[in-house]
């Protein structure tokens, strides 16, 4: 086991919290605020620990699993991603598999916990995050397709490292459109603009937040630690393809600072659009599709 390979996950499961907090100052500094603390998502996630939980009596136990299920799929996700050419702790062919399951199983388990508590509000939102999911998963696969056709290797690890051992300049269009598509794919998994607004409680814009309406105390605590750390490992993806590197502590360092300057432009994208119409957010969603099969297509020739 490469001691890099733990430090890199020790670093994300330590500094993840801090990427939502990038995000709030940068909106904050857009808008001429001076904006909350940086360190304030970890405060709240304390703080929730410490409280008590209170639960319906029409809820079940699913209601409680799903807090658990999704932080626990996400922190197993971080497992099999690299980090600028260092190998993941867990990496075999085709594991990108594997991570597309572990996304799909922690969001199956936060859908059902909203369908738990039987009301048409949470389901709502339920339906919409299938939906969308049904659309950023093809992306994401495809577009991890087209990183194997040009690498030739079939592990996540295999691939970034093959990224970055070839000449960057002759796969620049590939990793482009991968890049974009997976992009799209960050903020839609995120639940972030234009796809959703994290700040809103407005019935018909709802998406993500009104999955989580019901849970509060520990299981609200949970949840917000499960999403930094998959906007942690998403994030990564963008990273790896954007910033293709060899490993080592400097690569490390690098990975970090690109991470946080994610974070900083996902805030600048957030301060200057609105979140799109309804009808529009699938049309963006398969654009993103589209551009990771134009990038298999480019790779195959």
């Amino acid at each position: 086991m490469d001691i890099l390979s733990v430090f890199n996950l020790l670093l994300a499961l330590t500094l993840a919290p801090l990427l939502p907090g990038i995000i709030n100052r940068t909106k904050a500094f857009f808008s001429g605020r001076v904006g909350q603390p940086l360190l304030l998502p970890y405060f709240d996630i304390a703080r929730l620990l410490r409280k008590g939980a209170v639960y319906s009596t029409t809820t079940t136990w699913l209601f409680r699993a799903g807090p658990v299920a999704g932080l626990a799929t996400a922190a197993a996700a971080l497992t099999i991603i690299p980090a600028l050419g260092q190998p993941a702790l867990i990496s075999f062919k085709g594991d990108i598999f594997l991570l597309a399951c572990l996304l799909a199983l922690g969001r199956f388990f936060t859908m059902l916990a909203a369908l738990d508590t039987g009301s048409s509000f949470e389901g709502m939102g339920a339906s919409r995050e299938a939906f969308y999911a049904a659309l950023a998963e093809p992306a994401l696969l495809i577009g991890m397709a087209a990183l194997a056709l040009v690498t030739g290797e079939l592990s996540i690890s295999g691939m970034y490292a093959g990224i970055a051992g070839k000449v960057f300049v002759s796969i620049v269009p590939i990793c482009a459109l991968v890049a974009v598509a997976l992009m799209l794919v960050f903020l839609a998994e995120n639940s972030r603009i234009p796809f959703d607004d994290p700040a809103t409680h407005l019935e018909l814009t709802m998406v993500h937040e009104v999955m989580v309406l019901d849970h509060g105390g520990p299981d609200l605590g949970l949840i917000q630690y499960g999403m930094a750390l998959k906007m942690w490992l998403l994030g990564s993806l963008v990273v790896g393809v954007v910033f293709p590197m060899p490993g080592g502590l400097y690569a490390s360092v690098v990975y970090v600072c690109a991470l946080f300057a994610l974070a900083i432009g996902t805030g600048v994208v957030e301060s200057i659009m609105a979140r799109f119409k309804m009808p529009r957010v699938p049309q963006l969603l398969v654009a993103a599709g589209a551009a990771s099969f134009l990038a298999v297509i480019l790779a195959a020739r």
